[in-house]
């Protein structure tokens, strides 16, 4: 390990935060105006970019969750009891061939 001064080291570590920086910055080469620009713009994008993702797979998930729920109350059969029959005919893995709902609801 090198030991450096203490100038040495600072400027070292002011090298770095600019590296740093710029890589942060690559990200917004196509925002429009100060935005490509302004490292604390391109964070926050990133911070608010992350918070979108997250609320749109909830909704998603809330969106499959009710469709199933009213595909599995036209067969008579609660959204529960679906989905314990489907672990149990081990079909969960995303690669149904056709039909295989009817069949899953006739499990029961």
């Amino acid at each position: 390990m090198v030991f450096l001064t203490t100038w040495l080291w600072l400027r070292n570590r002011v090298s770095d935060r600019y590296f740093r920086i710029q890589d942060v910055r690559k990200h917004a080469l196509h925002f429009r105006g100060r935005k490509n620009r302004c490292y604390l713009a391109v964070t926050r994008a990133f911070v608010k970019c992350t918070r979108a993702g997250k609320l749109k797979r909830r909704n998603l998930r809330t969106l499959w969750i009710n469709r199933i729920t009213a595909a599995s109350q036209e067969h008579g059969l609660k959204y529960s009891s679906f989905i314990t029959n489907l672990i149990k005919s081990a079909l969960g893995d995303g690669k149904e061939p056709e039909g295989v709902f009817s069949r899953v609801v006739q499990y029961h």
